[in-house]
């Protein structure tokens, strides 16, 4: 064991560190034993990281060649120690890896704890929440009173020591100069956790969550020392022979999770490539699966050995919550990752992977439409991007979508609306905006629904974007209904007073001229709507232009320094717009109708979820029409009561 240090440097941990810790000790106490599957993941990927630069210097290996990983438990001390001979960690290292939780999500994730708890009153956050977070290492506080962790990294002499009682702090100090290679964690164990340095009790631990390890797990003790584990690589073992808690146990350690995986796919290809993956999708979304410096989880073996977990072009982005392993036999060892992730082979896995992913997800959701319908919950935005981004498989990813829609709460896919379509509807309708239940409000879709049309409400951001770069699906193009002109009338329905639309327009022309010269710069046009059936007015973009959405969201990013012209339109139907047109061919109208144009404009803007250009000046518009309207009123019912 590791001798204490004479002196060191005291350094607070992150905020809010304290209260992740104390959260994570009393949430996990019905299984306190995955504390051990931690540390011996965390032992088997430093082992990993060292036999991958051992093939480029092979001076790292030379003194102990052997990697392992060995658990030792002391009765008498109360300690039990988890040492490998891996790549090892300096003292920068020791600093950033062990004295921060969950990174730069660390507020969030005790946020999101403190969250599950009030909700749960007096039962423990969910540990699929935690494992989604990455403790990892600091659950050994559910069992430690203290830890010490001794670590020398690889081609180092000098060896450091991070020592901590899980809440004030921590301490970091020179270790004895004959360290040995690599990491070893002693954990002082709490009064009841004596069961941690009984053997039969370790090995069993370590048969249930580590078996699949591809290093030896030892059990020393009584001045022997005895394998407890199979350490046989799980994803080159034949399918028949692994079953359903074995995979479950491997996904959780090479994802660092506590949730269950919601689809295995374990292939063996072979041929002009031949490589092996063993694949997961978690049941949930991680925290960060937005976040731009997101990676996937897939590491890359090549022949067994650990290269990397940071090849990019594996998995497209779009696929970036996949976990799991892919183990070449074609692949070079003895070049760097940098240039390995660029070699071709690398492009042709990633191509045959992201196949075999996509026809397991079109199964699954033809067999199981309410287990695709979590999926698509939790994993629906990010596939959205790939529509986007990969036009080879914009096809298939569209045939997996699911979208919201007027035809009632649950999900659409395209398949099902194309089944749907009216009899002479040639377009997939959609409508994007911000929430798909306040769309289902919106005066653009009322002439949709005096047809009987449906359409697709897309409420997510990446929306604006796909919709822009897929024109069709199955022979059926995409139409917004909120850009360019409608046109109704092919579809039989139960209104078809479009009819008439001609002669309205006719009547109109003299009132749209009239709000398009008082309206000036602040719209791009005034026209008749062929949308509206219930309503006066709406604004929509122009054919091909950006809509009300988009443009607020470039403009928050900087990208667009001012909105686009929108287009103001008028339904000849509505009381409202009939009266102002029979007024505007009377003399005099041109302040009335000045004055009703914005506040048309106004109505159309709060309709789109935005504020009226001038609120002050939009309530007093109102308060002067209405007044005008009552004292209108008031002054017909003395006319009528005269004798």
């Amino acid at each position: 064991m590791a001798a204490k240090a004479s002196s060191g440097e005291r350094h607070g941990f992150q905020a809010e560190v304290g209260r992740v810790l104390d959260i994570v000790v009393h949430s996990l106490y019905s299984k306190r034993e995955v504390f051990l599957r931690e540390l011996i993941s965390n032992a088997s990927d430093a082992c990993d990281k060292l036999r991958y630069e051992g093939q480029l210097d092979a001076a790292l290996l030379k003194d102990d060649p052997e990697l392992k990983i060995t658990v030792t438990p002391d009765a008498k001390a109360r300690t039990l120690a988890v040492a490998d001979n891996g790549i090892g960690m300096s003292r920068d290292e020791l600093m950033e890896n062990l004295g921060t939780i969950a990174g730069s999500g660390t507020a969030r994730f005790a946020a999101e704890l403190a969250r599950a708890e009030r909700e749960k009153e007096d039962k423990p956050p969910d540990p699929g929440l935690i494992g989604r977070f990455g403790v990892g290492f600091y659950a050994a506080f559910m069992v430690a009173d203290k830890v010490t962790v001794t670590s020398r990294r690889a081609g180092s002499d000098q060896a450091w020591m991070w020592t901590s009682d899980g809440r004030s702090g921590f301490d970091i100090a020179p270790a004895p100069a004959d360290s040995p290679r690599g990491t070893t964690v002693l954990l002082a164990l709490k009064k009841d956790a004596g069961e941690f340095v009984e053997a039969a009790r370790l090995e069993a631990v370590v048969r249930t969550y580590s078996d699949h390890v591809g290093l030896p797990v030892w059990l020393a003790g009584d001045g022997a020392s005895r394998q407890v584990n199979e350490a046989a690589a799980l994803w080159i073992r034949p399918k028949s022979t692994i079953d359903a808690d074995r995979y479950r146990e491997f996904y959780r350690h090479t994802a660092r999770a506590f949730d269950e995986p919601w689809l295995t796919l374990h292939n063996r290809a072979e041929g002009t490539i031949a490589y092996t993956s063993l694949l997961f999708v978690p049941t949930g979304a991680p925290y960060d699966l937005f976040d731009p410096a997101r990676r996937h989880g897939v590491k890359l073996y090549v022949r067994r050995v650990f290269v990397t977990d940071r090849c990019e072009g594996l998995v497209p982005p779009w696929l970036r919550f996949l976990k799991g392993v892919v183990d070449s036999e074609d692949l070079p060892l003895n070049i760097s990752r940098e240039v390995l992730q660029k070699n071709p082979l690398v492009a042709r896995i990633a191509k045959a992977l992201t196949g075999r992913v996509l026809a397991e997800l079109k199964k699954k959701a033809e067999k199981d439409a309410e287990g695709y319908t979590t999926f698509w919950e939790a994993f629906g935005q990010v596939l959205k991007e790939g529509i986007y981004e990969d036009g080879d498989r914009r096809g298939a990813l569209l045939k997996l979508a699911r979208f919201r829609s007027t035809a009632g709460e649950g999900w659409v896919g395209l398949d099902d609306y194309l089944a749907r379509m009216k009899e002479g509807q040639e377009a997939i309708y959609m409508l994007t905006g911000e929430k798909a239940q306040t769309m289902r409000a919106s005066p653009m879709l009322e002439a949709f629904r005096a047809k009987g049309v449906e359409v697709l409400l897309l409420d997510d951001p990446v929306d604006e974007f796909w919709t822009m770069a897929a024109d069709s699906y199955e022979g059926k193009p995409f139409a917004s209904v909120s850009r360019g002109e409608i046109d109704l009338s092919a579809i039989a329905g139960e209104d078809d007073a479009g009819s008439e639309a001609d002669g309205e327009e006719k009547d109109l022309a003299p009132l749209v001229a009239m709000i398009r010269l008082a309206l000036g710069e602040e719209v791009k046009d005034v026209r008749c709507s062929q949308r509206l059936t219930d309503s006066p007015c709406c604004l929509v973009a122009e054919e091909g232009g950006m809509t009300a959405r988009l443009e607020k969201m470039l403009q928050a990013s900087g990208q667009l320094a001012a909105p686009g012209g929108r287009i103001l339109e008028v339904n000849p139907q509505h009381g409202l717009i009939r009266a102002l047109a029979e007024r505007a061919r009377g003399e005099g109208a041109g302040r009335d109708i000045d004055e009703m144009a914005r506040l048309l404009l106004d109505q159309a803007l709060i309709l789109e979820g935005e504020p009226p250009r001038d609120a002050a000046l939009f309530a007093r518009r109102l308060s002067e029409t209405m007044a005008r309207a009552v004292v209108g009123e008031a002054r017909g019912q003395e006319r009528s009561a005269e004798p």
